[in-house]
């Protein structure tokens, strides 16, 4: 039986190991039977648990890329992940939305790796707020949210975005997501599935939530389903690559 798939498109790193960036991604896409593309914004050389060296990707590279994708294929959705500048974030953006103005846009603010590694530095918070406003939905730990926020006040989104506050990293309520809409608060709990810490798993969570919208569920949806996507990934084995399934 044939069946028409939207397309969404990765923007992110190249981890060999697979675990993280547009292979995680690629893996996620297909799994929820979205048509995944990928641009590589950098080429790393690292294991599940090490981080050895990045080369980045040319800007007008990864422009010429989009622009060659999206004269050819109607793109729902776009994630994107590790990017090395807000400046490389800014010009990505506005190429998306100067070619389709309503493909939606997931960012997941990768800042820095599980073994430390730092990809991008936050150094101006007013053009960062303005960026944010190009985007439908950033996905950030709480250790990101200090970093993205430092004046962030939990009971009312007050950014120019969706923001869904990962859980974690909170030992308060390990687990638990927040999503922060312009007009409620909503909490995301977690199973009682038997989690284990993923490498990447930021990655399939947000690429998860793109292919969810890519198949036109609504922005709560999209993320409760991810949400369940997510919890079997990090349940599928005891170390740090998982298995992707539905």
């Amino acid at each position: 039986m044939s069946e028409n798939r939207p397309f969404a498109l990765t923007i992110a790193g190249l981890d060999p190991s697979g675990g993280a960036g547009i292979l995680a991604d690629i893996k996620t896409f297909e799994q929820l039977k979205v048509t995944g593309f990928a641009i590589s914004t950098a080429n790393t050389i690292q294991t599940e648990n090490q981080f050895y060296e990045i080369q980045w990707t040319d800007l007008s590279f990864v422009i010429r890329s989009i622009e060659t994708l999206f004269l050819n294929y109607k793109i729902s959705v776009v994630k994107i992940g590790i990017v090395s500048s807000l400046h490389d974030l800014n010009q990505i953006l506005s190429i998306i939305k100067q070619l389709s103005p309503s493909t939606k846009i997931v960012w997941d603010p990768v800042l820095k790796s599980t073994t430390k590694f730092e990809f991008m530095n936050i150094e101006d918070q007013l053009d960062l707020n303005k960026i944010l406003s190009k985007i439908d939905l950033i996905t950030p730990n709480y250790h990101e949210a200090e970093i993205l926020f430092p004046d962030y006040i939990s009971k009312k989104n007050r950014f120019s975005t969706n923001i869904l506050l990962k859980g974690g990293h909170n030992e308060k309520a390990l687990g638990t997501d927040r999503l922060f809409l312009k007009d409620e608060v909503l909490e995301l709990l977690p199973s009682e599935k038997n989690c284990f810490e993923k490498h990447g798993s930021g990655c399939v969570l947000s690429s998860s939530i793109a292919s969810n919208l890519a198949l036109n569920q609504p922005i709560k949806e999209a993320c409760k389903n991810a949400k369940i996507y997510i919890e079997n990934y990090l349940s599928s084995t005891t170390t740090l690559i998982g298995y992707h399934y539905v």
